[in-house]
């Protein structure tokens, strides 16, 4: 279960990145009240993943997963420049996240 709500956090991230970039430097109220509460649920299940995965690797993935998450739906609902090589390397992020839940000693 623990590897689930670190999943839960790292998707959440992604959603607040996300709905960042619609608070206009935090002055819109409903995008900024909604980034702070996603931000909060995100790092909830973040905690709540720490009963089963060690810190270091929790914030690791959970960085990763919002990293990679956030920079795909970058390229795929805004536009952003989706270049192989940056492709490539977004790869080898999920990859070495993924690998952290072999490795990892819980």
């Amino acid at each position: 279960m623990a590897w689930f709500y670190l999943l839960m956090a790292g998707a959440l991230e992604v959603v607040a990145t996300t709905v960042f970039r619609y608070t206009d430097g935090l002055s819109r109220v409903f995008p900024t009240v909604a980034f702070f509460v996603i931000g909060l649920a995100s790092f909830y299940f973040l905690n709540r993943s720490l009963e089963g995965v060690s810190l270091g690797t929790a914030y690791a993935v959970w960085t990763g997963v919002g990293a990679a998450g956030t920079a795909a739906l970058g390229i795929i609902a805004y536009g952003e420049a989706g270049t192989p090589i940056r492709v490539a390397l977004l790869f080898g992020l999920v990859a070495c996240t993924v690998g952290l839940k072999f490795v990892s000693e819980h």
